[in-house]
């Protein structure tokens, strides 16, 4: 019953287990490219990793107003947050960049797609 489609399936395996290896060294570089969000003209900075964990936050004292405290609060919260969306946004690109050739290889160009168990793909 040996027509021939052993070598088939042996091709299948070694790109299957090619992709697998390209899809780990990915998600590697995903884990240790940082990627900066900023937002009130650089006064707020946010560093994340490539896969979306922030890391580390910095606020320049130029961000305080000391007259104002709650102002200042509420103010210092929404650019946090814009920064966190600004790195949220390049790491979206970077992601695309890293894995979206590997999600094309896997069929993830299918309606619904993405990757199945990876978390946001």
């Amino acid at each position: 019953m040996n027509s021939g489609g052993g070598m088939d399936m042996q091709a299948l395996l070694q790109q299957a287990q090619q992709m697998q290896q390209q899809l780990m060294e990915a998600q590697q570089q995903l884990d240790e490219a940082k990627v900066e969000g900023t937002s009130g003209g650089g006064l707020v900075k946010v560093t994340v990793n490539g896969r979306g964990s922030v890391e580390e936050i910095n606020i320049d004292s130029q961000a305080i107003d000391t007259d104002d405290a709650e102002e200042t609060a509420q103010t210092v919260a929404d650019m946090v947050l814009a920064a966190i969306r600004d790195a949220e946004s390049s790491v979206e690109e970077l992601q695309q960049e890293k894995m979206g050739p590997l999600a094309e290889g896997l069929g993830g160009g299918m309606p619904g797609g993405g990757m199945p168990g990876l978390p946001g793909f």
